[in-house]
């Protein structure tokens, strides 16, 4: 099968893009200021950021 692949989303995807980059950002600002950490990606890999992120001896069992 077939498909293209669109290099921009349109127009309804922009906005349901945006809603949930907002979201994204209230909900990481909101664990920050509650100081608890949050789990996100940076190069291909998962990296735990903030004041009471596990550390790695937590972490490797």
């Amino acid at each position: 099968m077939n498909t293209k692949k669109k290099s921009t989303p349109s127009p309804e995807g922009q906005r349901q893009l945006e809603t949930l980059r907002q979201a994204v950002g209230k909900t990481l600002e909101k664990k920050r200021r509650l100081g608890q950490y949050a789990v996100t990606w940076k190069d291909g890999k998962p990296v735990v950021q903030g004041e009471d992120a596990p550390g790695e001896s937590e972490t490797a069992q």
